[in-house]
C-alpha cells in the first residue's frame, strides 16, 4: 500500500508541475504590441539651447569706491587723511610693537560680549581659533592698524589706516557688531 501511495503522490506532483508549466507560456504578444505603440509615437521636440549671456565688463573707477581687493565686513566711512605724498598727514605708527589681534583680518574676529569692573570697560573678542580675548579702548586689532576708539554693549568701533595707493593713507571708521546682532 505504501508503494501505491508513493506512486499516486508522484503522479499527482507530475500533473501539478505540468499544469503550472503549461500556464506559463512564452506568448509575449502584448509586450511586443506595447513596444510597437511606444516606438510609433511622434518624438517630442528638444527644447532650444538657452542663449549665452554676454559678459559685461566692470570699469573700476579708481579711488571713488571701496577697494575691491580689501576685504571688510563693516560698512566703514572713508575720508582722505593725506594727499598724495604728504608726509605730515596721519599715518600708522610703525615703531610700536604689534598686538596679538593684529595678525587677523577684522572680518575674522567676532565680538562675543562686554564686561566692566572698577569703572573699566572691556570688550570680548573671539579669534578664528576660538580663543576669547579681552580688549579695551586704544588696543589694536585687525591687519589695517585698527585702533579701538569706543566699546559699547552692541559693537566695538575702530579707526583704521588704509593705504590710498599714492604714498598716503585713508582713515576708515569700522566696527565689529556683537555676535547675533
Amino acid at each position: 500500500m505504501k508503494s501505491v501511495n508513493r506512486t499516486m503522490t508522484r503522479a499527482l506532483l507530475v500533473i501539478t508541475a505540468t499544469t503550472v508549466l503549461a500556464s506559463c507560456s512564452r506568448d509575449m504578444g502584448e509586450l511586443e504590441q506595447y513596444i510597437a505603440e511606444v516606438k510609433a509615437r511622434p518624438a517630442q521636440p528638444i527644447p532650444p539651447i538657452p542663449p549665452v549671456k554676454t559678459y559685461k565688463p566692470y570699469a573700476y573707477e579708481g579711488t571713488n569706491g571701496r577697494d575691491p581687493f580689501q576685504s571688510s565686513t563693516s560698512q566703514g566711512r572713508e575720508s582722505a587723511a593725506a594727499s598724495s605724498g604728504d608726509a605730515d598727514g596721519p599715518k600708522p605708527d610703525f615703531d610700536r610693537p604689534k598686538e596679538y589681534l593684529e595678525r587677523y583680518e577684522l572680518d575674522t574676529l567676532t565680538m562675543v560680549g562686554t564686561f566692566s569692573r572698577d569703572n573699566a570697560y572691556w570688550g570680548l573678542v573671539r579669534d578664528p581659533d576660538g580663543v576669547v580675548h579681552r580688549v579695551t579702548v586704544n588696543d589694536y586689532m585687525g591687519k589695517n592698524h585698527g585702533r579701538i576708539v569706543q566699546i559699547t554693549e552692541a559693537a566695538i568701533d575702530l579707526s583704521e589706516f588704509i593705504p590710498n595707493g599714492d604714498s598716503g593713507w585713508l582713515v576708515r571708521e569700522a566696527s565689529i557688531a556683537l555676535e547675533g546682532n
